[in-house]
Parts: C-alpha cells; sequence; structure tokens
C-alpha cells in the first residue's frame, strides 16, 4: 500500500462545518425519545428488531461449543462457534416448549446444547439431535423442530447478531469503503483491555449523543485543553447512509513548545496507553532544546509531528505493522460510529469503544453502557493485558479513567433535564452536526424508511 492510497487520507477531502449547509440535517431534536415509554415501544420493534448490532468479540469464543447469550430487551439470542468454527446465532429457546436453554452470560457446549425441561438436545449447527422417549414422542419433524437461527457474522473482530430473519448481509451494512478505512488499524488482531458494563440513569441515546461532539470539552474535560482544543475550522467529516466518521487534529494550535510538550506527557493520565511511546517521544524532544532549557520548533515540527513519529517509531520496534496509517493516524484519533450504538475512537495501536442498549427493564430513562478499550499488540504480550468483563452491580464503585468518570457523572445530570414536561426539543449547533446525522438516521427508521 503506497502512501497516495492510505485510507487515512480522506480527512484530506472531507467536509469541513463550512461545506455542510444549513438545513443538511435536522438540528432540533426531540426531547419524547428520550422520556417516553411509548417511543421506546416503537423505537424497539423499528430499530433493535431490524439491526446489526456487537454482541461481543472474536476472542470471546475461543473454541468450539462457547457460547454468549445476546439480550435485548426481552429477546434472548445465543451464539455459538460450531465444530466448523463458523459462528451461529439462535433464539434461545427450546423448539419443544419454549424453555431457555442456556442460561448465564457465556458457556461451552462442546456436545450441543441440551434443553434440561424434557432433555431435547440440539447439534451447535442448531439441528434437532434427539428427542426424548423419542419411539413414543409421535411424529416430530426435526428439520422443521431445529433451533430458530438469527444472523450473525463478524468484522473487525467484532460478532454481529441481526434479530432480522431478512437482513441484508452484514458486509453490505458496513460497506466497502468503511471497511477499507479501518482495515489498516488490525482491529481484528486487537485485545481487550478493558471491559466494562453497568446499568446508567440516562437514555441510551444521551450516551450515543455524549460521544458523538467535542463540543463540550471545555465544560466536562478541562485538563484536555493541554493537547486538544475543538477547532471547527479543522475538524472534518464523512457521513454514509446510517454510519459517520469525523476527526479533530490532536493538538492545540499556538501553544508554546513548552506547553505543547508538557500537555504531551500529561497524557497517561487520562489515556494510559500513552505511556509506551513517551520515552522515544522524549528522546525526539531533545533535539530541539536549546542550552538554555527551552525549546524551539522550525517550521514543519510540533509536539503533535513528534508524537506522530515517536508512536509509528515504537510500534514499528515491536513488530506491528502500521505502514497503512497516515503519519496523522498515529497521534489523532478518528470518532466512528456506526449506527445504532456503537462508538469508537481509534488511532494507531489502540482504540476506545462505546456502546449503550435500552434497559431490559423497558424504562426509557435507563440503559446499560458498555466501555471497552482494545490494543494492537505482539502475539507474545497479548495474553498478559487481556481482560475479562466486569459487570458493575453497584453505581460508582467502578473508577474509570478521568475523561470518562466525568462523562460518566454527566449523562444522568443530562436525562434529569430531559424529564422536564416543559422541555420538548433541544437544539443542537453546527459543532454537533455528528448527532444530527445520527438522529435523521433514527428518524428514517422510526419511519419505516431505514
Amino acid at each position: 500500500m503506497t502512501s497516495a492510497t492510505r485510507p487515512g487520507e480522506w480527512v484530506d477531502t472531507a467536509l469541513g462545518l463550512a461545506d455542510i449547509g444549513p438545513g443538511t440535517f435536522d438540528m432540533r431534536i426531540s426531547t419524547d425519545r428520550y422520556t417516553s415509554r411509548e417511543y421506546q415501544r416503537r423505537e424497539r420493534e423499528a430499530i433493535w428488531m431490524r439491526v446489526w448490532q456487537i454482541a461481543g468479540r472474536v476472542d470471546d469464543l475461543p473454541k468450539v461449543g462457547d457460547w454468549m447469550e445476546y439480550r435485548i430487551f426481552d429477546q434472548s439470542f445465543v451464539i455459538a462457534r460450531g465444530k466448523d468454527e463458523k459462528f451461529r446465532g439462535f433464539v434461545n429457546a427450546c423448539r419443544h416448549r419454549g424453555n431457555v436453554l442456556c442460561t448465564g452470560r457465556t458457556g461451552n457446549a462442546k456436545r450441543g446444547f441440551l434443553c434440561r425441561y424434557h432433555l431435547w438436545s440440539y447439534d451447535l449447527d442448531g439441528r434437532l439431535r434427539g428427542v426424548l422417549r423419542e419411539n413414543l414422542a409421535g411424529p416430530i419433524d426435526k428439520d422443521e423442530n431445529s433451533l430458530i437461527e438469527v444472523p450473525v457474522d463478524t468484522f473487525a473482530g467484532f460478532i454481529f447478531i441481526n434479530p432480522d430473519p431478512q437482513a441484508a448481509p452484514l458486509s453490505e451494512w458496513i460497506g466497502d469503503e468503511i471497511a477499507d478505512m479501518l482495515a489498516p488499524y488490525h482491529l481484528d488482531e486487537m485485545v481487550t483491555v478493558m471491559n466494562v458494563r453497568e446499568p446508567l440513569d440516562c437514555n441510551w441515546k444521551v450516551v450515543m449523543d455524549a460521544f458523538e461532539e467535542g463540543y463540550h470539552i471545555n465544560g466536562i474535560h478541562p485538563q484536555l485543553l493541554s493537547v486538544i482544543a475543538i477547532d471547527p475550522a479543522t475538524s472534518r467529516y464523512r457521513f454514509f447512509e446510517h454510519h459517520s466518521v469525523a476527526m479533530a487534529p490532536f493538538e492545540v494550535q499556538g501553544a508554546s513548545p513548552e506547553k505543547q510538550v508538557e500537555g504531551i506527557l500529561a497524557l497517561p493520565d487520562t489515556f494510559p496507553s500513552t505511556a509506551a511511546v513517551l520515552p522515544r517521544f522524549t528522546e525526539l524532544v531533545k533535539q530541539y532544546q536549546t542550552e538554555d532549557g527551552s525549546l524551539e520548533f522550525p517550521d514543519g515540527i510540533s509536539a503533535r509531528t513528534l508524537l506522530q513519529h515517536a508512536t509509528r517509531d515504537t510500534l514499528t520496534g515491536i513488530g506491528l505493522d502500521v505502514s497503512g496509517l497516515t503519519d496523522a493516524q498515529m497521534s489523532d484519533n478518528h470518532g466512528w460510529v456506526l449506527f445504532p450504538n456503537f462508538f469508537m475512537t481509534i488511532r494507531a495501536g489502540e482504540c476506545h469503544v462505546i456502546m449503550a442498549v435500552p434497559h431490559p427493564d423497558g424504562d426509557p430513562n435507563r440503559c446499560i453502557w458498555h466501555v471497552a478499550s482494545y490494543m494492537y499488540l505482539p502475539p507474545e504480550h497479548r495474553d498478559a493485558f487481556t481482560v475479562d468483563l466486569i459487570e458493575v452491580d453497584e453505581p460508582g464503585s467502578y473508577k474509570y479513567f478521568e475523561a470518562l468518570h466525568q462523562d460518566y457523572v454527566q449523562m444522568p445530570r443530562q436525562q434529569l433535564g430531559l424529564r422536564n414536561n416543559r422541555l420538548d426539543h433541544m437544539t443542537l449547533v453546527k459543532e454537533e452536526v455528528v448527532i444530527g446525522h445520527y438522529h435523521s438516521v433514527i428518524d428514517r427508521y422510526m419511519k419505516g424508511q431505514r
């Protein structure tokens, strides 16, 4: 792959805010979609029973027979790795009397699924294998009474499921262009280094909205201002039919070299994975230190470009392939939204994912959020850094890193405000155009247009 064909160069010709005309998206968002039980009831059928959604990672089911349950509202599905290594999804119910087949979050059914009620058994491909006292059971068509299959597929190391049996293929849903843009990051080779799921007192779309804009950084994340100040003039956007990606350069314009470096050195307080790059970064900075200890960067050099250089050197030095990524992708996070509930910031070597689903109790003022981080590591180090899922039952008991904790505290506050009856809509500013696009997709689904 030559530098001229790197997918990350989309930013060079992408839309800026000035290119997005008034009225492109509706910037008045009704508040009933966050608080109304009736809206959530319609949302369940129009969106959640119709879309591809992430159930887990391929690494969650490494062995034949490994299975996981995926629940959305009161619907339960089981995804298993078959003897042919293929992933399949089924309605989590025996075809005899509807008893749940798999209980718990994960397990292994190497010999197939067994209903504990009347001992009907199924192969890993879902075929009905055995019926208790089959010679006395009467005519049972095993083909017609196999498990009900649901579409399952994988992309970028994630396992996707779609409750809709008529769903278009996942590859069509993602699209070739998005697949090409994400391929150089090697998401499928990343390992899970943080994995937390917890109920939150806010609507699932409050979570999605919160991570689709940087307008709140000054108010909620002031500590980040030393390394990133969202400049609307430099942010770039790509909008697809259902999905989007945005980028804001990881740099504070106009700051002195010392302040730029100070901000980079403080990054591990908020983004721990950056610590591995700092030794090389410090080496590069020393080249521009004067006799009195101050820094002088020539034209074309900044703390950002040195961070990019250090990141590429560090990752390449441990045997990782970042050749398909641009220099800007060494430092700049790209914020991806995959409809309906997946937000990801990704740069060379790592990504952070936020997902949210409606709370299974049906209360639109609650949701389950799922936060995870992934790192691209040499094979010999992957096991040492991989973590299991943490299910948080006691609010506030899990300590998120600083920036994430600030969002964690803020989102329920917004939900409290949205519950006021007199507030019938939110008004977005232009910098929140990704939210505008996102809700335009919601509107299409709610109208049955998709």
